[in-house]
């Protein structure tokens, strides 16, 4: 069993940025490819940026290459998503969740951070 909790949303002005991390319990996390995913308010829920288990492979939405990084530090059991050059669009609840099925579902799931970006 793992438990995820999400933190480091808030408020930021457009332009600025934020780190968020997923600190995970359980000694099997680093056996889990990890993603961050956000929900927009009256929108689906969307794919941010995943990072495989050993932290060597990554990947991103357009919507966010170029801005956004995801890396993690599996001695603290934690992911991170360095978020940059922040937009409006970019304001949602995040949630980062762990060990994706062949089916695309993830079987772990945090609380969720919301992030507001506004000036």
């Amino acid at each position: 069993q793992v438990q995820l909790v999400e933190s480091g949303g808030g408020l930021a002005q457009p332009g600025g940025s934020l780190r968020l991390s997923c600190a995970a319990s359980g000694h099997t996390f680093s056996s889990y490819s990890v993603a961050w995913l956000r929900q927009a308010p009256g929108k689906e829920r969307e794919f941010v940026a995943s990072i495989n288990r050993f932290g060597t492979n990554t990947a991103s939405a357009n919507s966010v290459k170029g801005r956004f990084t995801i890396f993690r530090d599996n001695s603290k059991n934690t992911v991170y998503l360095q978020m940059n050059e922040l937009k409006p669009e970019d304001t949602a609840v995040y949630y980062c969740a762990a060990d994706r099925d062949s089916n695309g579902e993830y079987k772990y799931w945090g609380q969720g951070t919301p992030v507001t970006v506004s000036s």
